[in-house]
């Protein structure tokens, strides 16, 4: 059986929710995304990375799961949040059996500043951030 995994939103998804309720299923479905078979169940997990592919991405640029990689990576990076609140965001369960048992707290209220957080980061981005470049690890001359 599958575990249950509550993720909080941030304001631009509720927005971007409260769009699309009218394209569901007469704005009744449970479903946000259903698949084209039927209602009842979820689009498959390669649907967002076919889309990706008829918008023009290839494999070598980025995959579905890449987000994923690339939201983790920035919130570590950022001294922000825990990784206990990270790696509960993604829904990861923990490495060790007696840790699992015993950590089980949900780091709710970082996660919901954490996601907010990540969605003002991505409006940055699509706003024009400033680009910084980075080096490709061979050593950089300093003036």
């Amino acid at each position: 059986m599958r575990r249950v995994h509550a993720t909080p939103l941030p304001d631009q998804a509720i927005a971007i929710l409260k769009e699309l309720r009218p394209l569901t299923v007469r704005g009744e479905g449970s479903l946000i995304f259903p698949s084209t078979t039927s209602s009842k169940i979820p689009i498959s997990e390669n649907t967002t990375t076919l889309a990706m592919r008829r918008l023009g991405f290839g494999q070598d640029q980025m995959t579905s799961h890449g987000f994923r990689a690339a939201f983790a990576t920035l919130a570590n990076e950022s001294g922000k949040w825990s990784v206990d609140s990270i790696e509960r965001q993604l829904g990861h369960l923990e490495g060790s059996a007696v840790r699992r048992a015993y950590a089980r707290g949900q780091y709710w209220d970082e996660r919901v500043a954490m996601m907010q957080w990540w969605a003002d980061y991505l409006d940055q981005l699509r706003e024009g951030a400033e680009i910084i470049p980075l080096h490709d690890g061979r050593k950089v001359k300093r003036r």
